[in-house]
């Protein structure tokens, strides 16, 4: 059996390339060990996100140019993950993105899409921080089960550790039957304390569920740190994405852009007849982020599970089944989109189109 070279190995990776970045791994930098022991090859690929969303597909194109070289033996693939900061001036220190969630108006389900994608992300592989920055109505506390943060210093606040992720909500402050009735300026005050008095620490994500619609607290973290992107949830009827625009209208004019948008309660599935009933219509939330050219990131059921386990502090990401893959499906088109912006990919490509 003739032995493989390294150099041959390289070589045809270059025909492998990244869906997302649209250019080849070795050029992106993204094989970075290749071992051979006679015919057996082992190669080391570092992924721009533990959370991309098409290693499967990399792994098949990778597989199969290699199989192709002559005399190939068995071929192994190791796949790490490295998520590349932001260089913004003002960055949050040792956070590499921050994630905004926003919705038009409330009850479509943002915080429990802010939640799940948290975790979704942290699943994958990913160092996750949760800001519960809807004051108004924080929900986090009660979806996750964690009521106050690790600690208070003089001089710090360090989030709370749930799931794996680090999380901190004004909730972790009130009273439960507390009201927020606070101005402009104090929001602004509590928005700051929230980013740079935290111990947030090394993060690859932190994710901030905005309150809905277009208030102070929007501005507020648009003036402060740069924002790599801001996830829209809405629902599929036209009321929800009416509102849904005036968010995304608001987000672009403080120069925050929009990764995407989920349409959340899609659909429902009747337990007893398996029936798929569309309470508010359909594909609403995906026509509205064409008309927005935005990704379309994905579209969640209204599930029971979301609602249990919302209610105990066990969130439906952290389960296996379908509807823990479906937040984990838009978690990663989130990181996907991060990425793709970051290496400078047009969007008309990013969004398979063949003009913006």
């Amino acid at each position: 059996m003739v032995d493989v070279k390294k150099e041959e190995i390289f070589e045809a990776l270059k025909a492998v390339i990244d869906p997302e970045l649209k250019r080849d791994i070795v050029s992106l930098g993204m094989v970075k060990e290749v071992d051979v022991s006679g015919a057996d090859v082992s190669v080391q690929i570092e992924l721009t996100t533990p959370a991309c969303p098409l290693k499967e597909q990399i792994a098949s194109d990778v597989r199969r140019v290699l199989k192709g070289l002559p005399g190939m033996g068995q071929i192994q693939i190791r796949f790490t993950g490295r998520v590349a900061a932001t260089e913004e001036k003002n960055s949050l220190p040792g956070v590499g993105h921050v994630v905004a969630v926003g919705s038009g108006k409330g009850g479509v389900g943002k915080s429990t899409v802010a939640v799940n994608t948290a975790l979704a992300l942290s699943r994958d592989g990913a160092r996750v921080g949760l800001l519960d920055a809807d004051v108004y109505g924080p929900n986090v506390p009660t979806m996750l089960g964690v009521h106050e943060p690790e600690r208070v210093t003089e001089s710090k606040i360090v989030p709370a550790r749930k799931h794996g992720i680090r999380v901190l909500s004004m909730g972790f402050f009130l009273n439960p039957d507390q009201p927020v009735i606070w101005r402009g300026p104090m929001l602004h005050s509590a928005v700051k304390q929230f980013l740079y008095d935290v111990e947030w620490g090394e993060l690859d994500y932190l994710i901030v569920d905005l309150p809905p619609g277009t208030g102070d607290v929007q501005l507020s973290l648009s003036q402060m740190i740069p924002v790599s992107g801001a996830v829209i949830v809405a629902t599929p009827q036209n009321v929800a994405l009416e509102d849904a625009a005036k968010a995304v209208t608001m987000l672009r004019k403080v120069n925050i852009e929009i990764l995407g948008v989920v349409e959340n309660m899609s659909y429902f599935i009747c337990p007893h007849c398996s029936e798929r009933v569309e309470p508010f219509g359909h594909g609403g939330a995906e026509a509205a982020a064409k008309e927005w050219c935005v990704r379309f990131l994905g579209r969640l059921p209204m599930d029971p599970a979301v609602r249990t386990g919302g209610d105990a502090g066990e969130p439906p990401a952290l389960r296996d089944d379908e509807l823990a893959d479906a937040f984990r499906t838009i978690a990663r088109n989130i990181a996907g989109e991060i990425s793709t912006r970051q290496h400078g990919v047009p969007r008309s490509i990013a969004l398979g189109k063949t003009s913006p």
